[in-house]
């Protein structure tokens, strides 16, 4: 499967992106990348040095510094630390970011790969709809869009009704699902589900002294986070869940319906079913221990 990942690295798209990179079924074709975890400059600057950590050579696509309508915007630096990896903060800057910005780059590369190519949409929805915006044909060319995002049938992340992605630009995410490509939405329906405990973290990294050290040793900021905010031993692997989503659809239950999302006031950021608008499969129900021990098992292969 050719795949984009359109990213906001972050230390759970850390996780996704190196699954991703140890996964068979995928063809990595690049990243896109989007503010979220981070500004969009350290979003770049940390998916440039996964990629060097992992030995890959792909394209990384900046894209938009700001959402829909914004004149500022402020990370959640207490999540995934004030650059992105928890307590790290010496990012060396490696490389340079492509040539095209990551609409124009996402529009392209799905008309070079018309039919083949999805989209991981793991941050904002930004670049995504700028890419609609830019190309009509972008949708259409692509074969699925999978969005980690939502939060349609449970309580929200950032607020009691929405999850952090689609807040963080609502106009956006309402734009995208408003004409949507085919779309799988794996949200926290889902992806709390998929608990990655530190009993976890450490057998990877005694696998994968690397890569598997490298997740270890960012994730604990990570795990402090959930533990102190939802009182939970483990953090959910929300991302990587939404990778894996794209080439392994049977571990997943789903619904469809069409989606609406609120673009302002209290309920800002709320993914509502909307049956007057076009249907995307919503996962409902997930293998959440298979999810975890697929994530373990192709993460082991990387050394």
């Amino acid at each position: 499967m050719k795949l984009i990942i359109d990213t906001d690295p972050g230390i759970d798209d850390a996780m996704a992106i190196a699954y991703a990179a140890a996964a068979p079924e995928i063809d990595l074709v690049g990243l896109t990348t989007i503010f979220g975890n981070t500004h969009v400059h350290q979003s770049s600057r940390n998916a440039r040095y996964l990629l060097h950590r992992l030995g890959l050579d792909l394209p990384v696509a900046e894209g938009a510094h700001l959402p829909y309508g914004a004149e500022t915007y402020q990370p959640s630096d207490f999540v995934h630390g004030p650059e992105g990896f928890g307590d790290l903060t010496d990012i060396p800057q490696i490389g340079a970011n492509h040539g095209l910005s990551a609409a124009e780059y996402l529009a392209e590369t799905a008309r070079q790969h018309k039919g083949e190519l999805v989209v991981c949409a793991i941050g904002p929805l930004t670049n995504i709809a700028d890419a609609m915006r830019l190309d009509p044909e972008f949708a259409g060319n692509l074969k699925r869009l999978v969005i980690m995002g939502g939060a349609v049938y449970c309580p929200g992340n950032i607020t009691a009704q929405a999850e952090a992605n689609i807040y963080h630009d609502a106009l956006a995410a309402d734009e995208v699902f408003a004409a949507p490509p085919e779309t799988v939405l794996v949200g926290l329906d889902v992806t709390l589900k998929t608990l990655y405990a530190p009993g976890d973290f450490e057998a990877l990294a005694n696998i994968s002294p690397d890569m598997g050290g490298f997740l270890r040793d960012i994730s604990q900021f990570y795990l402090n986070f959930y533990k102190q905010a939802g009182g939970l031993d483990g953090c959910g692997l929300h991302d990587s869940t939404a990778v894996i989503a794209c080439t392994h659809e049977p571990m997943f239950e789903t619904v469809e319906t069409g989606i609406h999302v609120d673009r302002h006031g209290d309920g800002m950021g709320a993914t509502r079913p909307d049956t007057s608008r076009p249907p995307v499969r919503v996962c409902t129900g997930v293998d959440g221990a298979g999810v975890v021990r697929l994530f373990t098992d192709r993460v082991n292969t990387l050394r």
